[in-house]
């Protein structure tokens, strides 16, 4: 073959057959570095590669130096974001490596796959149950579906392998090509490949499934570019990067107008595309990606390592284990090496392999422990990789304004997860919290809102963050509701509050617009909240409701929102649940009851903070500045005391304001807290109201304050007599000891824990077996030192100690009175606990002053 110079490529005599075709497996370092010792040793005109023909304007932007794989090109409908699909590459990924050699050599790059319009229209069928307007055969047969859903499997299974991967590494990833032989891998492959496909083609009397249908498709398709680029560019000048298994269909000469027929009538949807970045995580098979591989990050490292992999893989997990604070030492890695050659060598593989590593390093840097080489396993096989894309890239406006926030507040998207503590106190983190609570209202679910380790403060957030590629998509789902993050936020709690179904929902959604501070939404969802409490006579919808709007007024001493419509709101809730709470308690079910009992539960906590929130006001904090401006009026206003005396009686007048309104918060709320004790002693003393929820209320009012111990023993004592149903007996004892500090109360309360003892001795035989589960979910709840505790209490005799007077003592820790030569005994570590100096009196003992003050 002549040499050729076109497009400032040298070209050379060689062997290629042309069209060179090379069959890859998708993300395989070995067919990547294939293809390029291949393109290097063909100098092509033009190289045309699997993927969407609408990406070719996005091309020149892998040439780009902010653009670092993985990344994947998306695909989505214009008019329906949601159906989108993905073509993601890695830097090992043999379609980036083409792409890459064309750009650094100046030659044309073009994508031959069928078009994403088509893909996209293909797939909404597939949701509403459709099928394509081609014909689409019958069932395939069993193992013809094997051979195209899994051909390397066939061919390593052929080959004595039961691992697919074992395989490609043996044969694939672990060869070194060596001078004139670059297609010898391609050539073997395609022959390979052809077979399979003629065994599969051979059964098409039962059919080709549907799946093989759109292969057919997407072939003709691609053999008509290939036929136009042999035109534009010569029959010696094209070289094709493809998936292996269409390389037969791409060789054979088929009938142009047999092609042009199975194209004709294809569904269409406009399409747009653009790069987004990827992550290792994402291209493993695990993730759900049909064309995955199980080791990106191992791959990767096959890619990059110029020589000694082996010894370069070690050696990075030994850094790993480090950084966990695991002892490695460089022995380590010596020994860990050679056990992974003597196991490639025992196992008859030419190299090692990422088994063989993977047992070396289990072995000897994780001493046999499968917690740090899980570790390794998702740190570095796997990895978490995030791919970048340049600004330049074509993005929705909202993706736009998405990343401006994040360069603007510092937070940049991982593939990683991770942690990220937010004081709402200082301006930055307040504005990334309520970034991130605007992208949830989105559904973009960049964070999750975790508990903070750190303090429960409301001015303290917490989140667990981690950027999945997917989000990109839902971006650009959510740029319907505008162009902006804020904008975009506003709209959709808008329209969600019109559209929500239960009170709950709106309660809910209107504290998610105070954490976002979205100031133009909240009040169209205040009107709707209004709106659904008066017209909702369901008191277990008002009790869910409650306390998602209580715990929105805590966010405006924060956040700076105004929460007066919300505090009128919730004292109207409050109001409506204390009348109709009582009648709805009556004539219950066991599950019914169960669920009141959580809806007393939360009213209960939300009128404590209801009634908290309305006493927090301090009248002189909110005089302060008036104070301050008044006082400094006076000192600089000119003349007469007249004017003085005015600015010191406004000044004055101010504060009584001040005080009144204050004064009036706080009778509010001490009316509130006054109303709900007095249901709950209602619900205490009702026969009609489940034995579970009477048991609460009592639980309730005795924690409060409002019931005195005795009157408690007293009520249980009802509730335990011998003219009780004994699972009436046991539901009532599930709602008072039931929950949190249920057991501690029995601990420290021997007269209850008697009754309780006292009920159970005498429960009949028959009996018993009902109210056993009652009791086995009630104490099992307990932790396990209350429940030994209760059992040491039991075993001696509860109450014996407490109505025995002069009664010896009981068992250890459970004395009668306080032993103070032991308690002096301590106070000296409290003291050095505290900081404090250990003062003593002149009788060697502390001195009682300094006892009391400690």
């Amino acid at each position: 073959m002549t040499g050729v110079r076109s497009a400032g490529v040298d070209r050379r005599d060689d062997d290629t057959r042309w069209p060179a075709l090379f069959g890859v497996r998708h993300h395989g370092p070995g067919s990547a570095r294939a293809v390029r010792a291949a393109l290097d040793a063909a100098r092509p005109r033009v190289v045309l590669i699997e993927g969407p023909p609408e990406a070719d304007a996005l091309i020149p932007l892998a040439a780009d130096p902010d653009m670092r794989p993985p990344v994947a090109l998306l695909a989505h409908a214009v008019d329906e974001p949601g159906r989108s699909a993905f073509w993601p590459m890695a830097g090992f990924s043999p379609e980036w490596v083409a792409l890459r050699w064309a750009l650094e050599h100046g030659v044309p790059a073009r994508f031959i796959d069928l078009p994403a319009t088509h893909t996209l229209a293909w797939r909404g069928e597939e949701d509403v149950g459709e099928k394509p307007d081609t014909p689409v055969p019958h069932t395939s047969a069993p193992h013809a579906v094997g051979l195209r859903a899994d051909p390397l499997g066939t061919l390593a299974a052929i080959a004595g392998y039961d691992d697919a991967e074992r395989w490609w590494e043996d044969v694939v990833e672990h060869r070194t090509a060596g001078p004139g032989n670059q297609f010898a891998p391609f050539t073997a492959l395609e022959e390979a490949m052809e077979a399979l496909r003629e065994a599969a083609d051979g059964d098409q009397g039962l059919g080709a499934g549907e799946e093989d249908a759109r292969d057919r498709v997407r072939e003709a398709y691609m053999r008509l570019q290939v036929r136009a680029a042999r035109k534009e560019f010569g029959d010696d000048g094209v070289a094709v990067v493809c998936g292996a298994w269409h390389v037969p269909a791409l060789r054979r000469q088929a009938p142009v107008a047999a092609d042009r027929a199975l194209l004709k009538g294809l569904p269409k949807v406009r399409a747009e595309l653009t790069w987004v970045p990827w992550t290792h995580r994402r291209l493993a098979r695990a993730g759900g990606y049909g064309a995955g591989i199980d080791a990106p990050g191992w791959y990767a490292h096959l890619f990059d390592a110029p020589d000694r992999p082996v010894e370069r893989w070690l050696t990075k997990v030994a850094g790993l284990l480090r950084e966990e604070d695991r002892i490695v030492s460089p022995a380590h890695v010596i020994e860990a090496v050679r056990l992974a050659e003597t196991l490639a060598a025992l196992r008859g593989r030419p190299l090692p392999g990422l088994s063989e590593t993977t047992d070396a390093v289990r072995a000897v840097l994780c001493d046999g422990s499968d917690v740090p080489a899980a570790l390794v396993h998702d740190r570095l096989v796997v990895g978490d990789v995030l791919g970048e894309v340049p600004a330049g890239a074509p993005a929705v406006p909202l993706q736009r304004d998405l990343d401006r926030l994040q360069r603007r507040l510092r937070l940049r998207p991982e593939a990683a997860e991770r942690e990220l503590e937010l004081d709402l106190r200082k301006e930055t983190d307040a504005a990334r919290g309520r970034l991130l609570h605007r992208l949830r209202l989105l559904g973009v679910g960049w964070g999750e809102p975790v508990v903070s380790r750190s303090g429960t403060g409301t001015f303290r957030e917490t989140w667990r963050l981690r950027w999945e590629p997917e989000l990109s998509v839902r971006v650009a789902e959510a740029g319907v509701w505008g162009t902006t993050v804020r904008a975009a936020a506003n709209t959709k709690a808008e329209e969600d509050a019109v559209a929500a179904r239960g009170l709950a929902e709106v309660t809910a959604l209107a504290e998610h617009c105070l954490l976002a501070g979205l100031s133009r939404a909240l009040p169209a969802v205040m009107r709707v909240l209004a709106d659904r409490a008066a017209l909702d006579t369901d008191v277990g919808h008002l009790a869910q409701a409650l306390p998602a709007l209580v715990r929105s007024l805590r966010y405006g001493d924060v956040r700076g929102t105004d929460t007066g419509a919300l505090t009128e709101v919730a004292a109207g809730l409050a109001e409506r649940i204390f009348v109709g709470l009582p009648p709805a308690c009556a004539a219950l079910d066991g599950e019914a009851a169960e669920e009141m009992r959580r809806h007393v539960d939360a009213v209960h906590g939300a009128v404590a903070l209801l009634a908290e929130t309305g006493a927090d006001g301090n009248p002189d904090e909110g005089s302060d500045e008036g104070a301050a401006g008044g006082a400094d009026g006076g000192a600089r206003a000119p003349g007469n005391g007249e004017e003085r005396a005015a600015a010191d009686g406004g000044a004055v007048g101010g504060r009584d304001a001040a005080h009144d309104v204050a004064d009036k918060a706080v009778r509010d709320a001490a009316g509130l807290r006054a109303r709900w004790r007095a249901v709950l002693r209602v619900l205490a003393g009702r026969d009609r109201v489940p034995g579970l929820i009477r048991g609460r209320a009592v639980r309730l009012s005795l924690d409060d304050g409002d019931l005195d111990p005795v009157e408690a023993a007293r009520l249980m004592g009802l509730a335990l007599s011998p003219g009780t149903p004994p699972g009436d007996a046991a539901a009532w004892i599930e709602g008072f000891v039931g929950g949190a500090g249920g057991g501690l109360l029995l601990v420290h309360d021997e007269r209850l824990l008697a009754l309780v003892d006292g009920w159970l001795t005498g429960v009949p035989a028959e009996a018993f077996t009902d109210v056993l589960p009652l009791l086995r979910r009630t104490f099992s709840a307990y932790e396990e030192g209350v429940r030994r505790t209760l059992g040491e209490l039991v075993r001696r005799g509860p109450g014996e100690r407490a109505g025995a007077i002069g009664a010896g003592p009981g068992a250890l820790g459970f004395a009668d009175g306080l032993d103070g030569e032991r308690a002096d005994a301590v106070l000296p570590v409290v003291r050095l606990l505290l900081g404090q100096d250990d003062e003593r009196g002149p009788d060697g003992h502390p001195e009682p002053a300094k006892v009391a003050t400690t």
